[in-house]
């Protein structure tokens, strides 16, 4: 009776241990810096490039990756388009519920593919992303449908992290 009654007990007095010294499971870790709280920039209705507004619309459960990158932005940022297309293209059938966002136009030489909307610079959009203007180089972000910022991955990420994140909120809805 006590063997049971002390298994009992230590399992649970393991579990508020771990619980309550922060550790998580590897499966429920995300690579990217989580938001918290998120960014909102439902206010903010950026402009496409070619005109027109770029709708949040939340009924179509579109996720988008962000990049908002300084004026001159040159080799790195072509680099970054690059990692960007390939984890874009890793979604598979997936990939057509996300769009990648460059705020402002890309370098020349950036990979451009289906999924690209360029959005006109907007200095108050671009402001209220938090850690925009890392001296590291250039942050990319993960918006929600509805519009909330909630992830934000720093200068010189892993693109595999970036694809595994997304992947798993796509497989959220």
């Amino acid at each position: 009776m006590f063997a049971v009654i002390a298994i009992f007990l230590g399992g649970m007095l393991v579990a508020g241990a771990l619980r309550f010294s922060g550790w998580q499971p590897s499966g429920m870790k995300n690579n990217g810096e989580l938001l918290q709280p998120p960014t909102d920039l439902r206010g903010s209705t950026p402009v496409l490039a070619t005109g027109g507004e770029y709708a949040w619309n939340p009924a179509e459960r579109r996720w988008r990756i962000l990049v908002a990158p300084p004026a001159g932005c040159a080799d790195a940022c072509v680099e970054l388009a690059r990692e960007l297309d390939l984890v874009w293209r890793l979604f598979g059938t997936k990939a057509d519920e996300v769009d990648l966002l460059w705020l402002g136009a890309p370098p020349q030489g950036a990979i451009d593919n289906a999924a690209t909307r360029v959005l006109r610079r907007d200095p108050a959009l671009r402001a209220k992303l938090p850690g925009v203007d890392d001296p590291a180089g250039v942050p990319v972000y993960v918006i929600d449908p509805n519009g909330f910022v909630i992830l934000r991955y720093a200068p010189g990420f892993d693109p595999g992290g970036l694809r595994a994140d997304v992947a798993k909120l796509l497989r959220l809805m």
